[in-house]
């Protein structure tokens, strides 16, 4: 539940901050990839025989077949995933009534505020995820986890673009790897590569005492430049070279990530990385429909605090029931 808040001192630099968000984020990542990668060698060499044919097409030129050093990193919201992870969690997680209608009236006008000025004011963002924070403090890390396989079937599983999931597909057809890179808590981001098939996921990462969150974050939250350095340090860790890499992503925030890689691509993208793309003539891919696709460029408020996308989501559902 990482994502939640923003608790580090004031004293340390935004610099110092990405860096050991992302520092935190990769350990993490790979940590739960180990994993993932034993239980994959056991299930591959048991359905060796009968595996089915993926019949996606893969791009024509990239990735390259047997390149063991280039990865793929993708961004989670609006890129892999239509609107945001952490909206459909904060859904789950009201829906099991994790808050009271207080608290999402608190959170509803929070983020309507960021969305609708655009401006991120440093306090009120602080206050925002000090109050989302206070919700996950003392509850398990394991119930989380718990609570994102449910919540990715009830609504995140049909949301998910099967352009850039084919993509995906792509790399891993390549025989690399494939990374989420999200500002959404590392929790429900891993949750989310295991149903994809994905090697694993870099995000957000909370603060835990012997399995319990204790309501503060490790750095930062993982956005912008942060997850520069969560990518920059996976990639040292993996011993990947970033310039056979590739990367992708909806957001202009997003631009220092894609900037590190030799393949960065612009999917679904908001107008600021439209015209950087096109500028530096990066890939573009674009899944919307025409409706969809004009609704870009709306000033977003990432890291405000995870629940506050959530908490909108859940008073639209009570209004539309009551």
């Amino acid at each position: 539940m990482a994502a939640l808040g923003w608790l580090t001192p004031r004293r340390r630099s935004a610099t110092a901050r990405s860096v050991l968000a992302g520092e935190a984020s990769a350990e993490a990542a790979r940590k739960t990839s180990q994993e993932q990668e034993e239980l994959e060698s056991l299930a591959a060499q048991a359905a060796a025989d009968e595996a089915p044919v993926d019949e996606t097409p893969a791009e024509p030129e990239f990735p390259v077949v047997g390149d063991d050093k280039a990865a793929a990193f993708f961004d989670l919201d609006n890129t892999v995933m239509q609107g945001a992870a952490i909206f459909h969690f904060g859904r789950g997680l009201y829906k099991r009534k994790f808050f009271e209608r207080q608290e999402l009236a608190r959170f509803a006008w929070q983020q309507a505020w960021f969305r609708l000025a655009g401006v991120e004011d440093p306090e009120h963002m602080q206050d925002a995820r000090d109050s989302a924070l206070s919700i996950v403090k003392g509850h398990r890390v394991a119930e989380l986890m718990s609570i994102g396989e449910e919540i990715y079937d009830e609504y995140m599983a049909e949301r998910i673009w099967p352009g850039t999931r084919a993509l995906a597909q792509a790399h891993l057809d390549a025989g690399q790897k494939v990374w989420l890179v999200t500002a959404a808590p590392v929790e429900i981001a891993t949750v989310i590569a295991r149903r994809l098939g994905l090697t694993g996921a870099l995000g957000t990462v909370a603060e835990s005492i012997g399995g319990v969150y204790t309501g503060k974050l490790v750095g930062e939250p993982l956005h912008g430049p942060a997850k520069a350095e969560a990518v920059r340090a996976l990639a040292a860790a993996e011993g990947v070279d970033l310039g056979r890499c590739a990367a992708y992503s909806d957001s202009h925030n997003d631009i220092p990530m894609l900037s590190l890689v030799g393949h960065p691509y612009a999917i679904n993208p908001d107008a600021k990385l439209r015209k950087h793309a096109r500028e530096r003539d990066w890939r573009l891919r674009d899944y919307r429909t025409g409706r969809k696709a004009a609704k870009v460029g709306i000033p977003a408020a990432a890291g405000v605090g995870a629940l506050a996308g959530g908490a909108a989501a859940a008073i639209a559902l009570h209004r539309r029931r009551h």
